[in-house]
């Protein structure tokens, strides 16, 4: 007989339940955390909206959005303050997967996590700053004077929303790019060497994606497009200071 540990053993039956219990306390804090936010936000919803909406308004003749359904001044609110909870909350719930997953892990594994989360972090906001701040005023600046003549812009609450929502959740995983290069070329999968090769495509792809997000003005296209190349080039450098593994 082997000296292997059988999947029914007690001794792999109490790992199971351990892990299912620890898995289930990370969860219930995750879930405590993300409805005492929303709870603080949804007092605060009306205003939320407000200034979520605040870069169109200015551009709007009449001041205000329209509502075309009877529940939507409760609900979109209601909805953007659980969205916005979300948002908030996920550091929260990266950092209780992290604790979750460490004992599995390696020394080196662990230090590399904090780091990595951190700095996802800090992109993925910067991403949705960059999109409210500079993406939106001169998105619906163009938007209001392309209007046809006896064509008044009044968009519904609800569409806005999910509109501005998108374009904040692209912008966000768009400054996530440095991350996935340094994960790339740390799993070898993709060398750094091929990331230098690549420059120019990535130079074309960055005017592409600043052609389809931006207003149809070549300055508005250049200040998006910019900073996408930017950030490959921070992918790029920061690669170079993590240990490339063999493909």
């Amino acid at each position: 007989m082997s000296g292997r540990v059988s999947s029914n053993s007690p001794a792999s039956v109490s790992n199971a339940v351990y892990f299912l219990t620890e898995l289930r306390s990370r969860l219930m804090y995750s879930l405590i955390v993300l409805f005492a936010v929303f709870s603080v936000l949804l007092y605060f919803a009306n205003n939320l909206y407000t200034w979520l909406a605040l870069p169109l308004l200015k551009f709007l003749p009449q001041g205000h959005l329209i509502a075309t359904q009877i529940v939507s001044p409760f609900f979109v609110p209601f909805k953007l303050a659980f969205m916005a909870s979300m948002i908030l909350t996920v550091p929260f719930f990266l950092y209780q997967l992290w604790a979750f997953i460490a004992p599995a892990l390696y020394g080196h594994e662990r230090r590399l996590i904090w780091p990595f989360m951190l700095m996802s972090g800090f992109l993925f906001y910067s991403g949705l700053a960059f999109a409210y701040f500079v993406i939106f005023p001169m998105l619906f600046h163009f938007l209001s004077r392309v209007a046809p003549q006896g064509v008044m812009l009044s968009p519904d609450i609800s569409e806005y929303l999910d509109f501005t929502t998108k374009l904040l959740l692209v912008f966000g995983g768009l400054f996530e790019i440095p991350i996935v290069m340094v994960l790339l070329v740390l799993t070898g999968m993709v060398s750094r060497a091929k990331f230098i090769k690549m420059r120019s495509y990535a130079i074309v792809g960055a005017f592409v994606i600043g052609m389809l997000l931006a207003p149809p003005d070549v300055l508005s296209q250049t200040l998006l497009a910019v900073p996408v190349w930017m950030l490959y080039e921070s992918g790029i450098l920061l690669s170079r200071f993590v240990k490339e593994k063999p493909k």
